[in-house]
């Protein structure tokens, strides 16, 4: 849900940062094409005017019209918040990786937590791609800390794996892995 919320908020921005200034309407509707509800599109919108990012002029109740306060500043807060969760989860590793290595942890809760970080990095990194397209995004400064950092994980979690007792850790994840996706696929 968080994330779903990040990906909104980078296409409402990535569409103003496009756009300029914007009518309410035709911002809710081309965010919504590409990502999100109508619900969570009005509220991310809400909260970007709420915390300065976005600002809202209403000249009557069926026009209002959005615009970037500071496009940079937006772009480097932003990236400064995707920089904050990827140390947090850089830490989650290492401190997990120091856990196994000093305690008998069980193997399926080894198994767990590592498809879990794999699927907090992977995303993470799905995220940073997708800004790689986009000058204003990947000329700052944190682009490529946040870049550097997300190496870091995927680098953690590859010693993890291959310093696990059980020669089948490897595939276990990589089993694990793909069930996970098929699931999610025959979902939808």
């Amino acid at each position: 849900m968080v994330i779903d919320a990040d990906i909104i908020k980078t296409e409402i921005l990535r569409v103003l940062n496009e756009s300029g200034k914007i009518r309410g309407s035709e911002l809710t509707s081309r965010v919504i094409k590409k990502v999100g509800n109508e619900k969570m599109v009005h509220r991310e919108i809400s909260a970007l005017v709420e915390s300065g990012e976005v600002e809202k002029k209403m000249y009557s109740k069926s026009h209002i019209e959005y615009e970037l306060i500071n496009i940079s500043e937006s772009v480097n807060n932003q990236l400064k918040s995707v920089h904050k969760e990827i140390e947090i989860v850089f830490e989650e590793i290492r401190e997990f990786s120091q856990i196994i290595q000093q305690n008998n942890v069980e193997f399926q809760e080894r198994l767990r937590t590592t498809i879990h970080f794999i699927h907090i990095v992977q995303s993470t990194d799905g995220v940073m791609k997708l800004l790689s397209h986009y000058p204003t995004f990947k000329k700052d400064k944190m682009f490529s800390q946040i870049t550097r950092k997300i190496g870091d994980c995927w680098e953690n979690i590859m010693e993890s794996i291959v310093h696990q007792p059980e020669g089948e850790f490897l595939n276990e994840v990589i089993a694990n892995l793909r069930i996970s996706q098929i699931g999610s696929e025959s979902v939808n």
